[in-house]
Parts: C-alpha cells; sequence; structure tokens
C-alpha cells in the first residue's frame, strides 16, 4: 500500500494526511489517485462525520508536483486535457464529499493544493500559512477555478494576475479561512472544530452540506469549473517563449533552477 497519503479513523473523524514532506507535499499521480481513493473511502463509511485533510512537514503543499509533467513531455492542449481533468476530478471529489471536510493548513497552500483547500468545507491555518495560486507564473492557470466563488472577482483577479501569496491574517480577512491558530496548536484546533460538528447525526450533516454546495451550484460553480478546464488546456500548452525557456531550463539544470529562473523575472518586474 502506498504511504503517500496517510489515513487514519478515531471514532467520528477520519484523518487524510499528505506524507511527501521532503517534496513540499508536492502532488504528483501518486498523491492524486491516493487521495481520491481515501476520500471515497471515508465518504462510504458510514461510522465517519467528518474528515481532516492534514500534511506531514513544514508545508501543507506546494501544489502539483511539475516534475510529473516534466518527465512525461505533457506540452500540447490535447496532452494537458486529461491530465487536468484528472485533476479537476479530485479537487471535485473533495468538494462533493458526502462528509463535512477541514482542511488543517501549515505553510506552504499553493495552486492545486489551495484549490483542494479550498474545496473543503472549512480551513484551519497556522500562523505561518500562506496561501495562493502562482499557476501565471509558470505559464500555467488554476484548473479548477473555485477562487471566484469563494474570495468574489476583484481580489481574485488580483491573485490570479499577479500570482502573489497571501499569509493567514490576510486570508481570514478575507474569508478564505475560518481561524488562525499557533503552529503547534493546529492538530488540537482542527480536532477540536471537527468534535463540534461530529454529534449532529450524519444524515443532517449529509443533508446540510448538499443544501451549501448546491447553492454555489446555482450560482454556475459546477458549469465555470467545467468551461475552465478547455481554457487552461490550451494555457498549459500555449507553448510560449517564457514556458519554452522554463521546460529548458528544468530539463538543463532541474526544477530547482528553473523555479530560480522564474522568480528572477518576476524580481524584474517589481524593481
Amino acid at each position: 500500500m502506498s504511504d503517500v497519503v496517510l489515513y487514519e479513523s478515531n471514532g467520528p473523524i477520519a484523518t487524510i494526511t499528505l506524507n511527501r514532506p521532503d517534496k513540499l507535499n508536492a502532488l504528483n499521480t501518486e498523491v492524486v489517485l491516493e487521495l481520491d481513493k481515501r476520500f471515497a473511502e471515508a465518504g462510504a463509511d458510514d461510522s465517519i462525520k467528518v474528515i481532516l485533510l492534514a500534511a506531514k512537514g513544514r508545508a501543507f503543499s506546494a501544489g502539483f508536483d511539475m516534475n510529473d509533467e516534466i518527465e512525461d513531455g505533457t506540452e500540447t492542449p490535447l496532452d494537458w486535457l486529461p491530465v487536468l481533468r484528472r485533476d479537476c476530478d479530485l479537487t471535485m471529489r473533495v468538494w462533493s464529499c458526502p462528509k463535512p471536510t477541514i482542511a488543517v493548513v501549515q505553510g506552504y497552500c499553493l495552486a492545486g493544493a489551495c484549490e483542494i483547500a479550498m474545496a473543503c468545507d472549512l480551513i484551519v491555518a497556522a500562523d505561518d500559512a500562506k496561501f495562493g495560486e502562482p499557476e501565471i507564473q509558470y505559464g500555467s492557470g488554476p484548473v479548477t477555478l473555485l477562487m471566484p466563488f469563494i474570495l468574489g472577482q476583484k481580489k481574485t483577479n488580483e491573485l490570479l494576475f499577479t500570482g502573489d501569496k497571501i499569509n493567514a491574517e490576510e486570508a481570514l480577512s478575507l474569508g478564505l479561512i475560518n481561524k488562525i491558530v499557533p503552529l503547534e496548536d493546529l492538530e488540537t484546533a482542527a480536532r477540536e472544530l471537527a468534535l463540534r460538528i461530529a454529534p449532529t447525526p450524519l444524515p443532517i450533516l449529509q443533508l446540510t452540506k448538499q443544501a451549501l454546495n448546491r447553492a454555489y451550484e446555482a450560482k454556475g460553480l459546477r458549469t465555470a469549473v467545467n468551461a475552465n478546464i478547455d481554457i487552461s488546456a490550451l494555457i498549459n500548452g500555449a507553448n510560449t517563449p517564457e514556458q519554452q525557456a522554463f521546460d529548458k531550463v528544468a530539463a538543463e539544470k532541474g526544477l530547482k533552477a528553473a523555479l530560480a529562473w522564474r522568480d528572477e523575472r518576476y524580481k524584474a518586474t517589481t524593481a
């Protein structure tokens, strides 16, 4: 059994834990498939009322693992479509999970991982948490595009055009997260919140979640998500000179060097 995602149940609470701390819990293919399996398992278990999504190490997750795409040679829109559909399906599996879900976030929560956290019903964050969707700086874009429904138009526009990150305090003020706690109290605070929810009968929790999700879906959330996948494939497969340069540096010197090259480009625009 894979150990990149851990699963534990304790009474009415299931905890699903990302376990690639040496890679900042980057979401590679194995992690995506295991997360999907574990959420399906917890969702189907009638002894479970609340699901915690946590992570080992100093970061919740840096997002989808770019090494996957570099190694697989994913380039054209047609190459990207099945990859993006798979990634989007995972986020919407979390969104559609029939039990209340709580993301437990420390450190970086970026890109596709930020979308998965937003797909959870609640987010408890450590005071060192940082959120963002920096995909535009890679010549990419958000796969699931939940942020407009969480933050509203103007702040979403700012974050997605710039790729900037926000700290826990700003995330709280924007309504992205529910509470901030000291890092050492994160696990306890998340479990306490889950225990506040757990006494409610499971059918009532399930129907309440269904009603809340339908309210967002009546605003067009699923239509927007489905429409975005095709555009994301076009963005990722645009093959701009900047994307080509990034891929060349990554192929010749490694992903870390490519990220440094990218960061230097964006520093130059703000100097």
